[in-house]
């Protein structure tokens, strides 16, 4: 906890080295806290180091978004980054060092940061209306770091001042309920404060709806049905958002800030490039598996199993048309060729999502500035529907949620089968974000929050050929949450551990 502190202190704070009175002049080439936080633009550029924060390789760069997919039964990792795969098969433990040190250590970067704007921006003279949007584009951070950290951990140390390592630095951890009010008692001071769109000049800062949606997820996670509907009922009224019409197109760089974007993570070559090019099309990082790809419907809207249009010996065609917007398969054009078994090596398969490469894509791209869509609005309506149909079954409202996303343009699906039961639409729901979602790491989450991990993630994986890739395990007594980093543990002993670590 201690080195977590020490470095989320060092964004602001110097020292400043002195000789004698004739060299007491005040330091041009960095900044200390005596003599920062005096205006609005350099407020401005503390907010833009909360944000920067997402960007590290902790939390949206290089391979670790991808590796919530391939710890799902979705996807496969073939070289165990961040013991990604360990994981996946049940077998990390108290000593583990990976997602779980990743996502301490990211969050609790953007957390410090946040709170050394929020502890600080009242000393800037500024325009008060700026003042009172930063404020709350600070507290969404916050709660969007805190709310990936209570999902992982079950509860964890409740940072909200300044970073001070003599107080902070032996913190013990606050309840699962504690963090969660915090991150709604945020959440709900950034919604009044926050705008619901920006000029193109701010474009990609968090919005109003960013925030509704961030606690419909939240309130979504613990089962809170009807604060889920209220909450994205005000989304809704917005007008805000609709479907990009383009399913694949909707993740495009040239398409960035389209209207289905809640809340996304921004790159910009040359300045600040991501590996996504690099990892997905090149080494297929997050390669899907057998079992994703036989979930995709037939474009009839039946499975696999019941469609008289599915053919074994062509079984890529006639699909839901996302597959084909999702995933590369051997023999797909790709990258000016036709893909074989040496481009998709793992499994058989890639995902085209997050990358820039398309059919006719020639060369290497090695400066990636692809966005991370982490909410969109496809999302926020299955939300909607799944917590609308556990309150009440399957009304209209319901049906039209789903509908609209199975008619997007480019998909064009049929719309769901009229009279399901309560049941069959939570199947229908639950099958409907797995497709829409597939690549995007929320599956991870889906399935803890159903407790169909249980199953799920205890049955193998499978490559194209039906070749064993990997036996899955979930200790249900123990994996819901993960292991608090040991070496968080030794420098703060007063963390205690998760249970049966």
């Amino acid at each position: 906890m201690k080195k977590i502190i020490y470095a989320i202190f060092g964004l602001f704070s110097a020292s400043i080295v002195g000789c004698s009175d004739m060299l007491d002049t005040q330091p041009t080439d960095f900044y200390s806290q005596d003599i920062y936080w005096k205006n609005e633009q350099q407020v401005l550029d503390a907010l833009t180091g909360c944000y920067q924060a997402l960007t590290h390789a902790e939390l949206y760069n290089a391979q670790t978004p991808f590796m919530f997919e391939a710890m799902s039964p979705n996807a496969f990792n073939y070289d165990n980054q961040r013991n990604a795969n360990d994981f996946a098969a049940g077998v990390h433990n108290a000593t583990t060092l990976g997602m779980n040190d990743a996502m301490w250590k990211g969050c609790y970067r953007g957390i410090g940061r946040c709170n050394m704007l929020l502890s600080n921006i009242d000393k800037a003279a500024m325009d008060e209306d700026l003042r009172a949007r930063i404020i709350g584009e600070a507290r969404f951070l916050r709660a969007f770091f805190y709310q990936r950290l209570n999902v992982l951990f079950h509860g964890v140390p409740l940072l909200l001042d300044e970073p001070n390592p003599d107080e902070h630095g032996n913190l013990p951890r606050s309840t699962y309920q504690q963090i969660r009010e915090q991150i709604l008692l945020d959440l709900d001071e950034a919604a009044t404060s926050l705008p619901a769109s920006y000029s193109k000049a701010d474009d990609g800062r968090a919005t109003k709806g960013a925030a509704w949606a961030l606690k419909a997820r939240v309130l979504l996670q613990d089962h809170d049905y009807q604060d889920v509907v209220t909450t994205i009922r005000q989304i809704i009224d917005l007008d805000r958002y609709s479907l990009y019409p383009n399913y694949n197109g909707l993740f495009r760089k040239v398409n960035e800030g389209n209207q289905e974007i809640v809340f996304d993570i921004r790159f910009k070559a040359p300045e600040l490039i991501n590996t996504y090019d690099i990892i997905m099309a090149q080494y297929s990082t997050q390669a899907p598996v057998q079992g994703l790809v036989d979930a995709y419907q037939m474009t009839d809207g039946l499975s696999i199993d019941e469609s008289p249009r599915y053919d074994s010996q062509k079984p890529y065609e006639n699909r839901d048309p996302r597959f084909k917007q999702s995933i590369v398969f051997i023999g797909a054009p790709w990258r000016n060729r036709t893909a074989t078994n040496a481009d998709l090596h793992q499994t058989g398969y890639t995902f085209r999502k997050f990358t820039e490469y398309n059919e006719t894509t020639p060369g290497t791209l090695t400066n990636s500035e692809t966005n991370y869509v982490e909410i969109r609005y496809a999302d926020v309506l299955l939300m909607y529907a799944e917590a609308l149909n556990e309150l009440s079954g399957p009304s209209s409202d319901v049906y039209g949620a789903i509908n609209s996303i199975r008619s997007r343009p480019t998909v064009d699906m049929p719309p769901l089968e009229e009279g399901l039961s309560k049941e069959e639409m939570r199947e229908a729901i639950r099958l409907e974000r797995r497709i829409e979602l597939a690549g995007e790491g929320s599956y991870f989450y889906d399935i803890r929050r159903w407790k169909t991990i249980e199953k799920e993630m205890n049955e193998p994986i499978y490559d194209y050929q039906g070749k064993l890739i990997q036996n899955r395990k979930f200790d249900a007594s123990r994996d819901y949450i993960w292991p608090i980093p040991y070496t968080e543990i030794d420098l703060n002993p007063a963390l205690e551990p998760n249970p049966n670590y």
